[in-house]
């Protein structure tokens, strides 16, 4: 199966919210530096990664894996958002919308998920139908 990961609204705000968490944690102190820092970095470019990642895969259910993982960073960043403006560890008034980027790709990413979950049930059972013998193929015994 082709997939095009740069067709997806999910994967351009993922990465766009990338860009940003990069910018916004340039001025963060020092002590966070190997810390918070890190963490929202990694946790930011991991969502896009996925999604690159599972859109390269051939199955559905291998692509709703890499959404899952996907899906867990982007909540993981969500949190970590919030526990850095709780902090005061953002310094610049462009972080304010941080939270907001954040729950919108949650909320895409779950919508994803969903869509895929349903295409993965319909898959498996096309299959099942498929494997079925159907009436009349019944050889004499």
């Amino acid at each position: 199966m082709s997939r095009d990961h740069t067709k997806l609204r999910v994967f351009a705000d993922a990465h766009q919210l990338t860009l940003d968490i990069y910018r916004n944690t340039k001025t963060f102190p020092k002590d966070e530096w190997f810390g918070m820092r890190v963490q929202l970095r990694r946790a930011a470019a991991s969502v896009p990664t996925n999604i690159v990642e599972g859109n390269a895969r051939k199955t559905t259910p291998d692509y709703l894996n890499f959404l899952y993982i996907a899906l867990g960073s982007a909540c993981e960043l969500k949190y970590l958002v919030s526990l850095c403006i709780e902090l005061g560890l953002f310094g610049n008034a462009e972080a304010r919308d941080l939270p907001r980027q954040s729950n919108a790709v949650v909320r895409q990413l779950q919508r994803l998920v969903e869509s895929m979950e349903r295409e993965v049930a319909l898959e498996r059972a096309q299959k099942n139908q498929d494997r079925r013998p159907q009436t009349g193929d019944r050889r004499p015994a």
